[in-house]
């Protein structure tokens, strides 16, 4: 059985609409395929509509297979959050406007020229079109239809828009900046951003792409020039369901709003929504467009007042931030535990790999012999499957799919598709697949998993903010900064670090999964027969200890030649005879290393303000980053002209002060021009007194 997520909108309709239900799931727009969307062409033009030098018609294009249908009608839908916030007076609801087109041929595109709407409709100023069949009437809910993006409706906005529309946003900017005073700050509760681009990249269990800037997508970052890549926080603040971004520089610098306009914004509301989903401010994509972007239009894109909205979205550094820690299992089955153990386990079973009383943590994996193109077993193992469980969250389970290659994702032992979208808020989690062969699973705790296909296995890799330290258990070792009691059993006796591969598979064995806590889901009568009903441990399988493996002859060399001194990548060539398979070893091991250097940590001495009546230069505050200081023309610096970060995280001196009275460049200026006068007064003086004498010679001549 397949479990089929609805579009976004309609699922929106039925998370704000009246009346008991649960909330099936939360969809943004920007993660649903592009064909179950209508598409805004220019997509600028339509939200700036009405601005200086910007008319003319606008274009709306779909896709006519997606529709099937002879005619169709064109409406909009506008989108308010009303009542007191952060009451139980805040809802969230939303309204079928008015239609732009009925009866229109299904062609695929729409040409129009927008007229001012009535002015009762004005007070909408974000909203979507929707495209629906003309067999039902207009505003009818719970048909199928096609959606565009959210967007801001300049282009339907007044007359008094489009006479002056600097005059209308400055205005607009105002009175969000004074609600703004008035409400409570969300920005203590947020989590402090990764310091450097390359941790914000690997932290992936609390941190994940902002797709409105993606260095894997050309950093088109529109609203953020000079950035390349930014990440948004996975899950929003326990209070003000706020959500925390995090903006950097091709050079893995953090941008800040205090430096710059370009800088990290966070949301009063997160753009991808929290639990439950219906109320303000955390209906997905919706919320963050009324508290957080249609006020960027008003401050900042078409008023001059984006001051004002830095000042309210501030960037927050990175001083408190802590990378997570990781631990990975790959190939034959190699395991790094958090605390950098390494060894290997070629068991046959289901075993747990992770458990954590802190917040009832369980991840498990089931390991199988690889066959062979000949149709042969090998005597080693891999990772096939992976599940996880968090508290009462879903179950979501990640394997090799059958036969076809690629993952299959199963959420409480139902398979998932991901034709609509490939992102998924689920209970107590949230599920990303990236091209079939990788996901992410990122928990409401901030652990995260990231699950891909390396060769004929699964490479697993697991993140725990530094909360979880001493408190693990499993494969992946004890997170207790130290590696010498990674190896301790069930009953608390601890291997020593120089245990032999024989007793390390003993280790491996008494971490077998029981029965009763399964998290597997067995729906083929070889999963039943060789898992379900049998032990989680495979007693009569001979597996492979480094000791006993020699390489075939034939391979020495060339083993040699892609292992270098990599010995999970050698022992997986002489395990299995493939040097493809010992390659995906090689690469998964490379990709754990990558990731430790990532995130490693890094100090930050926080952002240093300018002086009053001066300015800085520099945007870099960690370590050994240098910021020098001027003060305007008529003031004088008090204080350091240079300030570094040092390794204890406090700057080497605070920011100095500009005092009145004459600045440097003045005074010098004065000294010079003093001199000058003296200088040329003394040669006028001897000019004088030449010409007196001349003048004297020649009245003495006969």
């Amino acid at each position: 059985m397949e479990l089929l997520l609805l579009p976004w909108a309609l699922l929106l309709l039925l998370a704000i609409a009246p009346g008991p239900g649960p909330w099936p799931a939360a969809v943004h727009p920007s993660k649903v395929s592009e064909t179950e969307k209508s598409q805004l062409v220019n997509e600028t033009h339509w939200q700036y509509y009405g601005t200086t030098d910007t008319r003319d018609a606008l274009s709306l294009t779909w896709n006519t297979s997606a529709l099937p249908t002879n005619q169709v009608t064109i409406e909009l839908w506008g989108y308010e959050e009303t009542g007191k916030p952060y009451s139980g007076e805040w809802i969230a609801k939303w309204s079928y406007l008015y239609p732009l087109a009925t009866n229109v041929p299904n062609s695929g595109s729409f040409t129009f020229t927008p007229n001012p709407a009535p002015q009762n409709y004005q007070r909408w100023e974000v909203g979507a079109l929707r495209i629906i069949s003309s067999e039902h009437y207009t505003g009818k809910k719970d048909v199928h239809a096609l959606w565009s993006n959210e967007h801001a409706l300049a282009w339907h906005l007044g007359d008094d828009f489009r006479a002056n529309s600097v005059a209308w946003a400055t205005n607009k900017c105002l009175a969000w900046e004074k609600l703004e005073d008035e409400l409570p700050n969300f920005l203590g509760e947020l989590p402090d951003c990764p310091c450097t681009l390359a941790q914000a990249r690997a932290d992936s269990g609390r941190f994940h792409t902002d797709y409105g800037c993606d260095i894997e997508h050309g950093s088109v970052c529109t609203y953020h020039p000079g950035a390349v890549h930014c990440v948004r926080s996975v899950q929003a603040s326990p209070q003000y369901a706020a959500g925390q971004q995090c903006c950097y520089t091709a050079d893995g610098t953090q941008l800040l709003t205090a430096d710059s306009t370009s800088g990290s914004t966070p949301d009063r509301g997160h753009d991808w929504g929290s639990p439950p989903f219906r109320a303000p401010p955390r209906v997905p994509g919706l919320s963050h467009w009324l508290y957080d972007v249609i006020s960027f239009y008003y401050c900042c894109l078409w008023a001059p007042e984006c001051s004002r909205y830095m000042r309210l979205r501030r960037s927050s550094d990175c001083r408190t931030y802590r990378p997570p820690r990781l631990a990975s299992a790959f190939g034959d089955p190699h395991f790094i535990t958090f605390d950098g153990a390494k060894f290997t386990f070629n068991g046959r079973g289901e075993y747990v790999l992770l458990e954590s009383g802190l917040t009832d943590l369980r991840v498990q994996g089931r390991a199988e012999p690889r066959t062979t193109p000949e149709g042969m077993q090998d005597r080693g193992t891999g990772l096939t499957a992976v599940a996880v469980q968090e508290g009462n969250s879903d179950v979501v389970e990640v394997r090799l799919a059958p036969r076809v290659g690629g993952l299959q994702v199963l959420l409480n032992q139902e398979v998932l598709t991901f034709a609509e979208q490939s992102w998924m808020d689920l209970k107590g989690m949230f599920l990303s697949m990236a091209a079939g062969d990788r996901t992410s699973i990122m928990l409401s705790s901030g652990a995260g998993l990231e699950v891909s296909v390396q060769g004929p296995f699964l490479s697993v890799t697991v993140l725990l903010p530094e909360k979880f330290l001493n408190h693990t258990q499993g494969l992946l070792g004890t997170l207790n900064d130290s590696p010498t009691d990674d190896f301790t059993l069930r009953s608390g006796k601890v291997l020593p670090p120089t245990a032999s591969s024989r007793e390390l598979f003993q280790f491996g064995v008494d971490w077998a999964v029981k029965n009763a806590s399964s998290l597997f889901t067995y729906d083929s009568r070889l999963l039943a027969n060789n898992f379900l009903y049998g032990p989680k441990h495979d007693p009569t399988f001979q597996p492979l200890f480094p000791e006993d493996i020699t390489p075939s002859p034939g391979q020495e060399t060339e083993a040699d030649k892609l292992c270098g001194d990599n010995h999970f990548c050698s022992f997986d060539v002489a395990a299995t005879g493939s040097l493809s398979v010992g390659n995906a070893t090689r690469v998964a091991h490379q990709l754990h290393q990558h990731r430790v250097q990532s995130l490693k940590p890094v100090v930050s001495c926080g952002w240093l303000a300018p002086p009053d009546n001066g300015l800085k230069e520099g945007s870099k505050y960690l370590m050994g980053s240098t910021v020098y200081f001027h003060c305007n023309n008529g003031y004088s610096l008090e204080g350091a002209e240079v300030s570094t970060c040092q390794a204890n995280g406090n700057w080497s001196y605070p920011t100095p002060a500009c005092q009145p009275g004459r600045s440097h460049t003045v005074l010098l200026s004065i000294i010079f021009g003093g001199l000058a006068l003296v200088v040329l007064v003394a040669l006028l003086y001897v000019l004088l007194q030449r010409r007196k004498r001349n003048t004297t010679s020649w009245t003495s001549q006969p």
